[in-house]
Formats: structure tokens, sequence, C-alpha cells
């Protein structure tokens, strides 16, 4: 993978908690989906684990081991944390992007939530033929897209976050084209004690642009055939 992880080091801490509120409509989907996965078909893998919220979700949903691949070591030492508090041993936390995961031979699933925007479409085209190759008869691959769909600039939007104790946690962004399928985020945190400014850091990094049909389409390209489901792409493996 291209994305340069070390961006993330100084705004590792506001994640967290402020991506929570993205999974609110997203957990019960995704538990659905996996309900039904193999506990006997292999690992679950999920690609851009970030600090556990979608691991919570496979760990509840299924009985398989899980294989977390989060590149980010300030986003990993989060997740590490969180599943060493629960002394989860099911989950095995992978230093590694996509492409560079060890992927075992047979997959009972693949989950990859609020991450295909950091593949390049080279790298996307790569990993689908891997997984679909290793996917278990009828084992789901679930990924979502995020806007933009098309590389359009993004305007700021109000700095949203949470309460924690006496401080709150914020955070906004922003993003402009930087090619015909790229933009550029501009992500802005802010730590305040009330009106007092306490911390403050920035993350800019690439995504690469692409909507709920386009990415059907180059799964169903690699041999797994998709549903679209607004902005989820759930597909199943064709073949063992």
């Amino acid at each position: 993978m291209t994305t340069e992880w070390s961006e993330y080091a100084d705004s590792a801490e506001y994640l967290h908690l402020l991506s929570k509120p993205m999974w609110t409509g997203m957990a019960g989907r995704l538990h659905a989906v996996l309900r039904g996965v193999d506990p006997a078909a292999g690992p679950v893998l999920e690609l851009g684990a970030g600090t556990g919220l979608g691991t919570d979700i496979v760990l509840a949903a299924t009985s398989n081991e899980v294989l977390a691949a989060e590149p980010a070591p300030g986003l990993r030492a989060v997740l590490l944390a969180r599943l060493a508090d629960r002394d989860e041993q099911r989950v095995t936390v992978l230093p590694c992007g996509a492409l560079d995961v060890p992927l075992p031979e047979r997959l009972a699933a693949v989950v990859g939530m609020h991450m295909v925007g950091h593949l390049p479409p080279d790298d996307r085209r790569r990993l689908w033929p891997e997984l679909a190759r290793r996917l278990a008869p009828d084992a789901p691959a679930v990924f979502n897209v995020q806007p933009p769909a098309t590389a359009t600039a993004v305007p700021a939007w109000p700095w949203t976050g949470a309460t924690i104790g006496g401080s709150t946690y914020e955070g906004t962004g922003e993003a402009e084209p930087t090619g015909p399928a790229e933009v550029r985020w501009r992500m802005s945190y802010r730590t305040r004690r009330g009106e007092t400014l306490l911390a403050s850091a920035r993350a800019t990094y690439r995504w690469w642009t692409i909507d709920a049909e386009s990415l059907a389409a180059e799964l169903a390209e690699a041999g797994i055939e998709p549903t679209v489901d607004d902005d989820l792409v759930i597909g199943r493996a064709t073949a063992g």
C-alpha cells in the first residue's frame, strides 16, 4: 500500500472516540452478514481494523479466529490494549496493510470497513483475486464505500465530537481533488476544556474514490459475486 500511515500518528488519540458514530447504522448490518459464517471454514480476515470497533462486531457475530490487519501503529496500540483488557485470544493482530497480509489458504470471511479508499485502483485489482482464491464456498466479503464517490471537493463540516470528563474531543475535515479518481483529505482535531484549547492535531492522506457499483464490478471480475446494499457491497465466493 502507498498510504503514509505515519500521518495518523498525531491524530490516533482521537480516532476511536470520533469513529464510534460511523458504526451506529453499520453494526447491525455487518452483524447480519457475518452471522452465518461457517466456524470450520477458517479465520475471518479484517482489513483496516483500526481501533477494533469492527473487530468487536466480528467477534460478536462469529466464533471464528480473527486476523485483524492494521498498518497504523497508533490505531493498532488502541486495538491491542482493548483486546488485552478483555484477554481476547481469538484475535491475532497483524501490523500490515491489505496487500502485505500473510494470507492463509482458506478464509471464512473478509471484512473491510472504512478502508477501501486507502487502496489505489491497481492495489484493489491485485487484492480481490487473492481473496477470491481463498474464500470458502459462499463465504462473504464485506466492504463499504464512503463519500465522495468521485473526485470532488468536500467542504469542511462543523466541529463534532464528544466529551469525556472535563475535556471535549472534536474533529472536522475537508477534501480537495488531486486526480481523476483521487482526493486529499485534510483532517483537524482538537481537545478543549471549556473554551481553552488544550491540544490539536492534523492528518493529511490520499483517498481513492469509488462508488458501490464500481466496487461490485471489480469484485465480480475477480470471481466474487456481489450484492449492493446502499453503501455496503457484499460479495460471495463462487468457487471453493
